[in-house]
């Protein structure tokens, strides 16, 4: 974890996070809060897209709330004046949803990208960036585990789009000098989540389905790989980006989890930890056969070198976690 030293550099900072009431963005802006951090959160409260007041009930008091949606470029503008730091989380993230109806995929996670840089050139080119983007650029892995040299071809319109986003804050980093860091996060899972439909990852659906004693369906059976973290470790992440934006300003950085494990390994475990529910195997839709990449396992040797990062919790005391929290808070993710 960051150095306790090194989060005073918080204490007092003005720190925007974009998407602050959905997942990750809701733990990072609770954690900027008990660090000293002057905070503003912005978010559309899209229903589809995860923003939950309940998110933020501990530390409403303590924040500047904007219900404000990342296309608003006037909105926007104003928001980043004098801000230290802006943490850019907002997006929509389901790549089922970005081929059903993928322009606004395209508004959110791409021209939204480029008006907040354009607005951050205007107003506030000194402030420290941290992009939320997805290991999903890369597409199918032509070699594990992926490192950041991989090529990057995604296979939806998600992925393209949110490509497209990390492009538009490296020209901004490396053109304008905006401290611009890029992380790519791998499956993320934890407290916080959007349980409520099934378009947002794997995770989720399982946790809900063990939860409420059903049976989870793993297509092809499950034998497929992949790699997690729990959310507290992605926010350490975050956190040490925007620490160190200053010298690695125009880097892209892989988050990933070890040792990979198997779909089934996972929904494996997570049945013992809820103590209830199955698995059972069953053929692959055709809609999300297109889209899958088969095993993924990031590289993160890069982050872990430059920036000292490295995931802490393992799968079962995560999962553990996050079972305890929906077990008392469920009636609000549901």
């Amino acid at each position: 974890m960051t150095g306790a030293a090194d989060l005073d550099w918080f204490a007092g900072r003005r720190c925007l996070v974009t998407g602050g009431m959905g997942f990750i963005g809701s733990h990072l802006a609770q954690r900027l809060v008990e660090l000293g951090s002057h905070v503003t959160i912005v978010d559309s409260l899209i229903p589809a897209y995860g923003g939950n007041p309940y998110n933020v009930r501990q530390i409403q008091d303590n924040v500047q709330l904007s219900v404000t949606d990342i296309r608003d470029r006037y909105a926007m503008a104003y928001l980043v004046k004098d801000q230290d730091v802006v943490f850019n989380l907002a997006g929509q993230v389901s790549h089922i949803d970005s081929m059903s109806d993928p322009e606004p995929d395209l508004e959110i996670n791409c021209k939204a990208q480029l008006m907040l840089m354009e607005a951050l050139r205007s107003s506030n080119d000194e402030a420290r960036v941290v992009f939320a983007s997805t290991r999903q650029v890369y597409g199918k892995p032509e070699y594990l585990p992926v490192d950041e040299r991989h090529p990057v071809h995604p296979t939806d319109v998600n992925g393209i789009n949110k490509h497209a986003g990390e492009q538009y804050h490296m020209l901004y980093s490396s053109v304008y000098g905006i401290p611009t860091v890029v992380l790519r996060l791998t499956n993320t899972y934890g407290p916080h989540q959007l349980m409520h439909h099934s378009r947002q990852g794997f995770i989720p659906v399982f946790i809900r389905t063990a939860m409420e004693g059903g049976t989870i369906r793993l297509f092809g059976g499950g034998v497929q790989r992949r790699d997690a973290n729990y959310v507290s470790d992605v926010v350490d992440a975050f956190l040490r980006a925007a620490l160190a934006a200053d010298e690695v300003s125009g880097r892209i950085f892989n988050l990933g989890g070890r040792p990979s494990f198997s779909l089934l390994d996972f929904a494996d475990i997570l049945v013992k930890v809820v103590g209830k529910g199955g698995v059972e195997s069953v053929p692959w839709p055709a809609d999300k056969a297109k889209i899958d990449i088969g095993d993924f396992e990031a590289d993160f040797s890069r982050i872990t070198s430059e920036l000292g990062w490295q995931p802490v919790t393992d799968l079962a005391t995560g999962l553990e976690r996050t079972v305890a929290f929906y077990a008392a808070h469920g009636e609000h993710y549901w």
